[in-house]
Parts: structure tokens; sequence; C-alpha cells
């Protein structure tokens, strides 16, 4: 399996050359050549664990190593991959019906050590390059840039792993109180970057970084956002595991609602769905950042600054997924017949996060409650068509500032998360642009 750049520049290069690079060298983000599919009653086969199985720790771990199979062929790490899910996947993914019938749930991917659903990316991404380096290369420079989760994701998976460092890129003031601990909590390999600016400026500054011949002669570097392949796939995991459940259970397609803000977790589904999942429909839930729900309507991709909101991870106005969106489905028609998007504003999300708790007895973070309020504007017909499933990507501990005064009562913390708040925190603030961040790496 050969993976080549979005931007169509240079030659293809293996998993584990795209995985080690981040970004290709035309500046474009790597694809697989090919996509090979799956045939779903083959796969159940081979997973060899009853579908209500499938979103176990084990579940994931198996369904990660046969899914993916494909795309690691021939590459070095290919005989490693179920060794590679097994230390990456080790919590579950629970899903959590909302009414009786089963026809409604919440996909809960906040069960890892940082309690976001970047841990499963971020964790399988570490486990790869800790088996790629060698003793005596350069240490490998990790760069990411956070809207919130990520961040905090990639520092916990790479934390003291020999041959690597760390930068964390995070604009601030624009993450929750728990989320700027998070990131900056953690010392020893990792160094944290408060940036006098946005997300779309990390995530701008990163890119340069890659371009940057003083940097590249400094360090060898790679990303660890989901520009990166190895961030991406294995997130395609939790998509395969949830469909095939309901498809084994029920004998119908699953659709999600995905909080949507760089589109890696979108993309990821979309590409599940590319593998032979039966994934029905696809909806993308945006905050007020509205680039991809203007895009489907108008046709014309216009990238802005992003806008502050409740639901900060996804405060994206220039998401860098959509080159691989695109590159899916170059045709515009074909892209708006694969997915729909809608945009949903912080008055709309306290909303949500109230009546979530109050009909469901559910406690969503801003990020949920975008999707849960999307889902509530599909017509009763959409909704009677087969499975859905809203996926929930952060615990709502992580935003208690937010929750607990809408629900009135206190959020539980995760045991993980109440660990990181024991330690002290530091970070360097720069401004926004390479030359900051070239100065902050010496």
């Amino acid at each position: 399996m050969l993976f080549q750049s979005t931007r169509q520049g240079g030659s293809s290069v293996g998993f584990a050359q795209a995985l080690l690079k981040g970004l290709a060298p035309d500046g474009g983000l790597f694809v697989p050549h090919h996509w090979p599919v799956h045939a779903p009653r083959e796969l159940c086969e081979r997973i060899g664990l009853p579908p209500a199985q499938y979103l176990t720790a084990e579940g994931l771990a198996r369904i990660g190593a046969l899914l993916l199979a494909p795309l690691v062929a021939d590459s070095e790490l290919a005989g490693q991959l179920p060794a590679i899910t097994s230390q990456a996947f080790s919590f579950p993914a629970p899903l959590v019906p909302l009414d009786t019938a089963g026809r409604l749930a919440v996909l809960e991917l906040f069960h890892g050590p940082t309690a976001a659903f970047k841990d499963f990316g971020a964790r399988f991404l570490a486990a790869c390059m800790a088996r790629l380096r060698v003793p005596g290369q350069r240490t490998l420079n990790i760069l990411v840039a956070t809207s919130g989760d990520t961040g905090g994701a990639v520092a916990a998976a790479f934390h003291r792993l020999p041959g690597t460092a760390v930068s964390v890129l995070f604009p601030k003031g624009l993450v929750s109180k728990t989320q700027e601990h998070q990131l900056t909590c953690w010392g020893d390999n990792v160094r944290s970057f408060e940036v006098r600016g946005t997300f779309d400026d990390c995530q701008r500054m990163v890119k340069a970084a890659f371009m940057d011949p003083d940097l590249n002669r400094r360090f060898d570097l790679s990303s660890a956002n989901s520009i990166n392949l190895g961030r991406l796939l294995p997130q395609a995991v939790y998509y395969a595991a949830a469909s095939l459940k309901g498809w084994c259970e029920h004998g119908e397609p699953v659709s999600f609602v995905v909080p949507s803000g760089n589109l890696g977790n979108s993309v990821a589904g979309l590409w599940a769905r590319r593998l032979g999942m039966p994934i029905g429909e696809f909806v993308l839930a945006h905050n007020a950042n509205r680039t991809v729900p203007d895009l489907l309507q108008s046709g014309e991709f216009a990238p802005r600054p992003s806008i502050a909101t409740l639901a900060s991870a996804m405060d994206v106005g220039n998401p860098s997924n959509l080159e691989r969106l695109r590159s899916l489905y170059p045709d515009l028609a074909q892209l708006r017949a694969t997915i729909t998007a809608d945009s949903v504003t912080d008055e709309q999300i306290r909303a949500r996060i109230r009546s979530g708790f109050k009909d469901y007895g559910q406690i969503w973070c801003p990020h949920t409650a975008t999707a849960a309020e999307v889902y509530t504007r599909l017509s009763p017909a959409r909704r009677s068509q087969g499975r859905w499933v809203l996926v929930a990507t952060a615990h709502p501990a992580k935003f208690r500032e937010i929750v607990e005064p809408l629900i009135d009562r206190q959020v539980a913390v995760p045991e993980s998360l109440a660990r990181l708040f024991e330690l002290p925190s530091q970070a360097v603030e720069i401004g926004a642009d390479v030359a900051a961040l070239r100065q902050g790496l010496i």
C-alpha cells in the first residue's frame, strides 16, 4: 500500500514514511493510493467475538488490526499491527442507548487517559513511532497544534517516550481551564507554547515549520495533528466497530452525527465507509464556525478567522482535513450527496446540555451537545431510517465551568484527569508566527 499527497505532487510513500513525515513534501496531506474494501460479513467472522463485545478494548483492538491491515501491508509495522492496536486501544468505547427501541445511541469516546476521542489516534501514533525509531537517531520533535483536546492526548501518549520530544501549540485564552492544565502539566520531553492567536494560527505555524529550512536542518520533525495519517486511520476503527455492531445485531446500516471542526474525525468515519463498513448517513455538526456548512450551501470555500465558542475544540475557520474530504469527493455534487452539515450557536448548545440532562439523564460536553442539537433538526422520516449514533468526543468534566451551572450539579472527574490536576503547570508564551516558534525551540 502506498500513500500520495492530496495535491498529487511528488512520489508515493509507504505507511511508515507517511507517518514519520506527517506532511507531504508539497504541503499536501497523505491519502491512500487506493481503497481496499472489506466485506462486513467476512470481517465479522474473522473478529471472533460476539457483536456485543465489538466496542470493548479487546474488540476495538481486533477490529483495528483487521481493518487497517491492508493499509499497513508491506510496511515495517505490518507484522506488529495486532500488538500496536492492543497497546493503543486499551479502553472501551461504550454505545449508550437513548431510547427503548435502540434506534438512537451515544458513542462515548472519552474513556481513554485524557478523556477525549483524541486518545485513540495519539496512542496509536505513539505506539507506531516507538517501533520505528532506532538507537542513535536524532530526537524526533512532534509538533502539534491544538484547540483543546489533541495536545493533551498527544502529550500523554508521548510523555517520556525515548527518542521523542513534543511541542504543543495552543491559543492563549481559547481553551478551557481543564484543557489548559492538560496541555501544560507534563514537563520532561513535552514543551507547551501558549500562542497569542487562534487555533488556525497554531495550525499555520506547524505547517510552516515543516517547510522551514532552518528547522528541518536542526530537527527531525513530524506532526501529531490529524494531518498525520497515523492519527487519522485509527479513528476509523471505532466507526467500523459501531457500524459492524449495528449491522450484525439489526441488519441495518448505522448513521452518525459527528461534532466537527478540523474535520479529522469526520474524514476518519468517511474513510471507514470507503473501506466497506456498513455506514449510512454522515451528518457534520459545527459550532458558529460555518466554513463547511457554507461550502455545501454555496459551493464556495471561504476560509475565515475562527470564532471562539463554547465548543472550543471545534473553533476552526480553515479546516486542514478539508483537503482530504475534497480528495475523497472532488465533485461538489458528490460531496453534497455524501454529507450534510449544520451549525449551532452557543445558546443552542447551552439549551441542549440542559435538555440532554433533563430528558435522558445524560451529561454532555458542549461538542456532544452540538451533535445532539443537529440530530433533533433532522426530519422524522430521516431519523426513522436505520440506526443513529451521536458521537461523544469529550468527557463533560473537561468543561465543568460550562456544564455544571447548566445542570445545577457537579460533574464527577475521572481519576485520570484528577491525577493531572496535581501536577504543576508550565508554558512559554510566543507570538503567532513561525519565527517565534523557531526561537522557542532553541
